[in-house]
């Protein structure tokens, strides 16, 4: 006899969703404090952000130099200054920055004529060529041409602009990358949205853009993705992107690289509930800077697309969202898709600011400000007609680099794929959490089932399929391994250096971490299993201590888990992810390895100290 679901109270719902919002902001706080096993724990500083203040010399006593002066003033040290301040925002810009011609740092007008502007127009292009960096007008005012979007004000007459300064890449390490994952419900668009976005051209409205796209023969009959696909766009110093010039053919993933200042990884996702697993492994594995939600506006925000929203909004990636096939949708229809979308974007758990782009002034500012967690941008998109498409592009093109990573910390290499590669041998794929790698490198790989990690070299690294001679924290790559069977490395295994006096790194069977239970029907007690993500680790985790009796919907607990299959390589501050079913929770690992004799629980503090008591499997005599 099967036993139906309990329906959770909608009270029971709201209490788990209200709770995401405050434990997401909190866990990125405390993803500060992760750190590889040997190394000094971080401090947290509360105001960190008004270090900036020192480093743009904002501060009352600094001699602080106007660039009205250094865009105007013809004396020759002045193109020197501008080329310096242009080479410090590069710099802390990731290779690119938006300058913004005709305002000071502190957002005063410069109050420019059209002659002063464009004198200072050719000036910054002089510094910017002298940084090996070209210029790209996005936005014009009181100045006229193609991109004039008109004054801000009735009374703002002074001509300014906000231009993208992109410095060229001397090599494929230069190139800027963005990793983007594509999420939405099944049959709202993603795949055929990515073939239009990568391989130029519209689509038909039957499937044509998507078709390149499928790597399964069953992928192309049904429609449906089912696997964690990859494309990439390219974006060039200029600000265009990156195609053939051939009309119909299909750049490679080489010329792409090779030819691009900025690129973005796009992972395409499967949107089908029955590939939930596969997705939630794409969302944590690839460690997206970004997340695209793919709406199909004739459907509105219905099926998985909650769920993977829920899990974007979970891990703390900044959300973009996309309303697809707008040129088949109903009017009313559309209408609807919007206020159920700005309502749930607005709700306790998201706490996000909707903003529907239409424009390209609005686009321009939103990419600018996309930094901030609480705004999601939103577009309104139809890949067969193309209406917004370049406003998509646009905003591409000019995000912001977002994340950060140590290249200074000991390697930590995380595999989220392999592959045999002909006359190649064994090649994993992933992401280099921290650290820097180089071809020849002497790497451990591992654990294996028994907790082990075997010794083996690099032969080769490549980046997009480039051949590069090495790699640093924030990048993706591929690595070829050397006598190395491919049976033998799975996803979830991570790759580091050895250690200087050749102790083996530390597996864990078992972690303490907190976490928030976003739904459950029930309540949750020891014993209870659920499949837990962390990283590119999928496995199933048993609970076998918590600091309560039960923990419900909404509760914030201390939770003790033992992996069922093997032993993991864990450091505290890893984000965590486990579901089963409906049950969904959250969290931040704590403490690595767990002591049965201090259990989480004081009730069985107690019972211990009396005589003897069972705690997580282990049976404690005194």
């Amino acid at each position: 006899m099967t036993t139906r679901p309990i329906k959770q109270s909608l009270v029971e719902r709201r209490k788990g969703e209200s709770a995401l919002s405050d434990f997401a902001d909190y866990v990125q706080k405390q993803q500060a404090l992760r750190l590889a096993p040997g190394q000094n724990a971080a401090i947290l500083e509360e105001h960190d952000e008004l270090d900036i203040i020192d480093q743009l010399g904002l501060a009352d006593d600094a001699q602080h130099v106007r660039l009205k002066s250094l865009l105007l003033d013809s004396a020759e040290e002045n193109v020197a200054a501008l080329t310096e301040y242009l080479q410090v925002r590069l710099t802390e810009g990731h290779g690119e920055t938006l300058f913004d011609l005709g305002l000071e740092d502190n957002g005063d007008s410069m109050n420019f004529s059209k002659e002063e502007w464009e004198s200072a127009l050719a000036r910054l292009e002089q510094a910017a060529g002298s940084a090996n960096a070209d210029c790209r007008l996005l936005m014009t005012r009181n100045v006229g041409g193609e991109v004039e979007v008109g004054p801000a004000t009735p009374k703002d007459t002074g001509a300014c602009a906000k231009l993208m300064i992109r410095r060229k890449p001397e090599t494929v390490d230069d190139v800027i990358e963005t990793r983007i994952a594509v999420v939405g419900n099944v049959d709202a668009g993603k795949s055929t949205m990515l073939g239009v976005l990568v391989k130029g051209g519209l689509d038909d409205g039957r499937g044509k853009a998507r078709v390149n796209l499928f790597r399964h023969k069953h992928e192309i009959e049904s429609g449906r993705t089912s696997s964690v696909g990859m494309e990439i766009m390219g974006f060039d110093s200029r600000g265009d992107v990156v195609t053939s010039n051939v009309a119909g053919r299909k750049l490679t993933w080489e010329e792409i690289g090779r030819r691009s200042a900025k690129v973005i990884s796009f992972t395409d996702l499967a949107g089908h509930e029955r590939y939930l697993r596969t997705t939630v492994f794409g969302l944590l594995s690839s460690e997206p800077n970004y997340c695209l939600l793919m709406v199909a506006a004739n459907n509105g925000l219905i099926g998985m697309s909650k769920e993977h929203l829920g899990i974007a909004l979970a891990l703390n990636v900044p959300v973009m969202v996309v309303i697809t096939k707008i040129d088949i949708c109903p009017p009313q229809i559309l209408e609807q898709t919007i206020t159920q979308l700005t309502k749930i974007l607005k709700s306790p758990g998201a706490r996000k600011i909707p903003i529907f782009i239409k424009n390209r002034e609005e686009c321009i500012n939103t990419a600018t400000q996309f930094v901030s967690r609480r705004i999601c941008p939103i577009f309104q998109v139809s890949n067969v007609t193309g209406s917004n498409l370049d406003l998509v592009r646009i905003f591409l093109n000019i995000l912001p680099h977002h994340g950060t990573y140590n290249a200074d910390a000991p390697l930590e290499f995380h595999i989220n794929d392999t592959f045999s590669v002909p006359f190649v041998g064994t090649v994993v794929s992933g992401v280099v959490k921290s650290g820097v790698i180089h071809a020849g490198d002497a790497i451990l790989v591992g654990p294996d089932s028994l907790g082990q990690f075997t010794t083996t070299k690099v032969r080769s690294i490549e980046r997009k399929r480039i051949p590069v001679p090495g790699c640093a924290a924030g990048q993706s790559a591929s690595l070829a391994l050397r006598n190395v069977r491919r049976k033998d490395v799975r996803k979830g295994m991570v790759v580091l250096h050895k250690a200087a006096d050749n102790t083996p790194p530390k597996v864990y069977r078992e972690f303490v971490a907190e976490v928030l239970i976003l739904s459950h029907a029930t309540t949750i007690k020891t014993k209870y299993q659920a499949m837990l993500h962390v990283g590119p680790v999928s496995q199933t985790c048993a609970i076998i201590d918590i600091d309560r009796s039960y923990i419900r919907t909404g509760d914030r607990a201390l939770v003790a888990f033992r992996f069922v299959q093997r032993p993991e390589y864990l450091t505290v501050g890893d984000r965590i992810l486990f579901r089963e079913g409906r049950t969904k929770g959250l969290g931040i690992v704590k403490r690595v390895g767990y002591d049965p004799r201090c259990p989480l629980n004081p009730e069985w503090q107690k019972e211990i100290a009396e005589g003897k008591r069972n705690v997580g499997g282990v049976e404690i005599k005194v």
